[in-house]
């Protein structure tokens, strides 16, 4: 690309999570919120929805990956919710353990969650600043 050319980014496509089992993945997103939105097991894929908005997490099985553990640090996907300590406690009753307690944040709260491959998920609200949420 030359110094006069330039692109302009719009906006996500998709987060891609790489998982080891693509059934065991969707059953652990189903059970802490996130609706399948389409599953193409040729493609070893899945896309789970969030929100009403058209980019998603998208699954991807890397059949040579195992559980792990969360590294330190690791990227970090984090995600609006109304209310992240009650999601905190919606989680828990699903069987998923948060990483920790629900933290404060600059706009409110936010409670981290890992799935079995080690992708690491925060559900954040803006409790402290509404007026930079999304409108519900």
């Amino acid at each position: 690309m030359s110094d006069d050319e330039s692109y302009e980014l719009l906006g996500f496509d998709n987060v891609l999570l790489p998982v080891g089992d693509l059934d065991e993945a969707v059953r652990f997103y189903d059970r802490a919120g996130f609706p399948l939105a389409f599953r193409l097991d040729e493609a070893g894929i899945a896309l789970l929805e969030v929100g009403g908005e058209t980019p998603g997490l998208l699954l991807r099985q890397e059949e040579e990956l195992g559980h792990r553990p969360p590294p330190w640090p690791s990227p970090r996907v984090w995600l609006e919710v109304p209310d992240a300590r009650a999601a905190a406690g919606a989680l828990r009753r699903a069987g998923i353990e948060p990483l920790d307690e629900p933290f404060p944040v600059a706009t409110g709260w936010t409670v981290e969650l890992t799935d079995p491959w080690g992708n690491v998920l925060g559900l954040t609200d803006y409790s402290k600043r509404p007026e930079l949420g999304r409108r519900t």
